[in-house]
């Protein structure tokens, strides 16, 4: 029987980005500048503050985090904090920050900016190599979001958020080709936000302004499932836990409507499926 319950004590204004790495899970609050890390088996939050919003965060193979936000691309060493900036491929437009990534299974990272301002196709998505080279992977784009590999690595699936749509790409040797629609998420009035997948490859959607996940089937392009949770912004979902079984969800804040849960993390049991590992960057 699926089960949804609130976990953890941190209230993000907008919190997004969840992974689940080494038994804990990562996440960001972008308004309030901030890395969380949270142990479901002690409750420990550990909060790092960077400076600036901060889109995405992942972990490094080698230890310590990679992240996007503001100023670009910046390493964000958990033992003291130290944030080290790496590029910033936008840093001339004042009204795009970085939004969601993650990281490819042969090590780099793919992380897209957004227009704040809502401008269409002033937006990219970018590749940060394992030698620290910026590359454009797509575009033009107006909300990068969500992003997740097929278990096998040969694919890649993306969301633009204003499409509404699930796209999906041949991936290869760190290049994106063979564009393709894989399914539509317009039945939900909703914004198709942070993407997870699971052991089918099967891809997980948050709603921001829709209060729900979404599971598609990117050969059918049906939704097989969806599961309401009591908070109008939710931003990105992970699988975590020991086994992988676990399905946690980040939350935000509405601008006008009172949840007493919202901001929250929540963790949705016994659905019955297994997410796929993340990957960490190489570099």
């Amino acid at each position: 029987m699926t089960e949804i319950s609130v976990t953890g004590q941190y209230r993000a204004q907008w919190g997004e980005g969840a992974i689940w790495w080494q038994g804990m899970l990562y996440y960001v609050d972008i308004e309030k500048h901030l890395v969380i890390r949270f142990n479901p088996v002690t409750g420990e939050e550990t909060i790092w503050n960077v400076g600036q919003r901060v889109g995405t965060v992942v972990p490094r193979e080698n230890g310590g985090l990679l992240c996007a936000g503001d100023d670009g691309f910046f390493f964000l060493d958990p033992q003291t904090g130290a944030v080290t900036s790496i590029a910033d491929p936008e840093s001339e437009k004042n009204n795009n920050r970085f939004n969601d990534g993650k990281c490819s299974p042969d090590g780099a990272f793919f992380a897209g900016t957004i227009s704040l301002v809502k401008q269409t196709g002033d937006a990219r998505l970018y590749r940060l190599s394992t030698d620290l080279e910026v590359s454009e992977a797509y575009g033009p784009v107006t909300n990068s979001n969500g992003i997740a590999w097929s278990a096998d690595g040969r694919t890649l699936y993306y969301i633009d958020t204003p499409r509404r749509e699930i796209l999906a790409f041949d991936y290869a040797d760190g290049m994106l080709t063979n564009e393709r629609s894989v399914a539509s998420t317009t039945a939900i009035d909703a914004s198709p936000d942070g993407m997870c997948i699971d052991e089918h490859d099967h891809l997980w959607v948050a709603f921001c302004h829709g209060a729900c996940v979404a599971c598609y089937d990117p050969k059918s392009g049906k939704e097989l499932r969806r599961i309401e949770l009591p908070c109008l912004e939710t931003t990105s979902c992970a699988f975590g836990g020991p086994a992988l079984e676990d399905l946690y969800v980040t939350t935000g804040i509405h601008k006008s409507v009172e949840e007493e849960n919202a901001g929250r993390l929540f963790v949705i049991r016994g659905m019955g499926i297994k997410g796929q590992s993340a990957h960490p960057f190489k570099g």
